[in-house]
């Protein structure tokens, strides 16, 4: 088997590289010193809105943003928080939900945002939420 289709089949399975750093191993023969950035948004989701946030998130936003693959989208999670198991400070009370986006790059991720997709799609979760100066914190991969 060759390099190309070993890499190739690795992507397909999430396993070892990004899809867009297995591109560039496959295209130059040597693997992208580049890493992911992931973006984190703590929600205070209404409880009372709960279903609608859910139901936005994984029937229109979700697909929205897999339709950017091959465009730097790697991944995207919606967790809800359930217990603080050790440390601190807690989250911010009423805080209930992470948003979790993984993305090739930030400067990727700017295109995202900026897309008439995400423009259309943002708000049906957002409107969700009880305060709209949530924390958002970006990360790199390391």
């Amino acid at each position: 088997m060759n390099r190309r289709h070993l890499l190739k089949g690795l992507a397909l399975l999430g396993l070892g590289t990004t899809a867009g750093a297995a591109r560039s191993a496959a295209r130059t023969g040597a693997p992208s010193a580049r890493k992911p950035i992931v973006l984190y948004c703590d929600l205070a989701v209404d409880p009372a809105r709960e279903r609608e946030m859910l139901d936005a998130f994984h029937n229109h936003f979700k697909p929205a943003a897999e339709s950017f693959r091959g465009r730097g989208y790697v991944d995207l999670k919606m967790l809800k928080l359930r217990t603080v198991i050790q440390g601190g400070p807690a989250p911010s009370r009423g805080i209930n939900y992470r948003f979790q986006l993984t993305y090739e790059s930030e400067e990727q991720r700017q295109l995202w945002i900026r897309s008439d997709v995400h423009e259309k799609n943002w708000p049906l979760i957002e409107n969700t939420v009880l305060n709209k100066d949530y924390l958002v914190l970006l990360t790199d991969s390391v």
